[in-house]
């Protein structure tokens, strides 16, 4: 049992560091945003859309190397311990 939830953690923390450079990105976009509304008054809800929709598309092409090998380390990790869960050992 605790090794399912060593696999669980693990999981959770893989997907929390490959969804920081989005949400990053995007939060700091949207700061950005805000005080440029703030600062010229200009009250439109839709102008930080596509703002952080670039933001997010340029951190994903940027992090999807980086992404697709922690993806493919952690498969591998998964696939390899199956003996091992196996057997009980």
């Amino acid at each position: 049992m605790d090794y399912f939830s060593e696999i669980t953690n693990k999981a959770l923390m893989i997907g929390l560091m490959i969804s920081a450079p989005m949400l990053l990105g995007s939060l700091f976009m949207g700061i950005m945003v805000s005080i440029f509304q703030a600062v010229t008054q200009i009250n439109e809800q839709t102008l930080s859309f596509i703002p952080k929709i670039l933001v997010i598309i340029g951190a994903l092409v940027i992090s999807a190397p980086w992404m697709s090998d922690q993806l493919t380390g952690f498969t591998r990790e998964l696939i390899i311990s199956i003996p091992q869960l196996v057997t009980g050992r």
